[in-house]
């Protein structure tokens, strides 16, 4: 199998996608070398953290034009999503743009004056809205997955499966060779074993 490079920057959670992908017998490299991650077989653009100081950190590295490029299968995962999204409203962020997309904070209430717990955290649905995406092969067409978030990117072109908590939101998206989920595959059993060994195959 060739090279999976996770990108190191400085956002949380790496960790926890190399033990992921070790229990399936890859063992990744963790890099933020352009020629490394430009080279790699598949890139993993997981994180934990803040739309505006990791983006700004992305832009000193010059990693964010890089990420941009690849054409080699690519999954971003959590902010990882969110930061391949156009904008967040998280710090009023401008992001990479790969997916027609904008990334939002969770309401207090919903329409219904219902309150919200915000951040949506736990199992939850994951309904899919593209039947032929790869990374969803094998699952039921509303499988569970684990999250951890405060911010959501909305529904568009690049939609490839929709989660409700309160609104529906982008669950998955996906843009030629790109595809991110905003839930957490690592931590989420044996659907998120599938999802990864489907990411794996492609």
């Amino acid at each position: 199998m060739s090279e999976v490079v996770i990108i190191r920057y400085n956002a949380g959670n790496i960790q926890s996608v190399v033990y992921a992908l070790e229990r399936l017998g890859v063992r990744p490299v963790v890099t933020d070398k352009a020629d490394q991650i430009r080279n790699a077989g598949k890139v993993i653009f997981p994180g934990v953290g803040e739309a505006s100081t990791t983006m700004n950190y992305l832009r000193e590295k010059g990693l964010d034009t890089l990420i941009a490029s690849l054409t080699q299968p690519v999954l971003g995962i959590c902010l990882g999503l969110q930061l391949m999204c156009r904008f967040s409203e998280e710090g009023n962020t401008q992001c990479m743009g790969i997916f027609d997309a904008e990334v939002k904070k969770f309401p207090d209430t919903t329409e219904k004056e219902a309150r919200l717990k915000v951040p949506h955290m736990g199992w939850n649905t994951v309904t899919k809205t593209d039947l032929d995406c790869p990374l969803l092969s094998g699952l039921d067409n509303a499988p569970f997955f684990y999250f951890v978030h405060s911010f959501y990117a909305t529904a568009g072109p690049h939609t490839a499966a929709e989660t409700f908590y309160g609104l529906s939101f982008s669950s998955v998206l996906r843009n030629r060779n790109f595809m991110a989920v905003q839930f957490h595959p690592e931590k989420s059993g044996t659907a998120g074993e599938v999802l990864l060994r489907n990411f794996l195959k492609l």
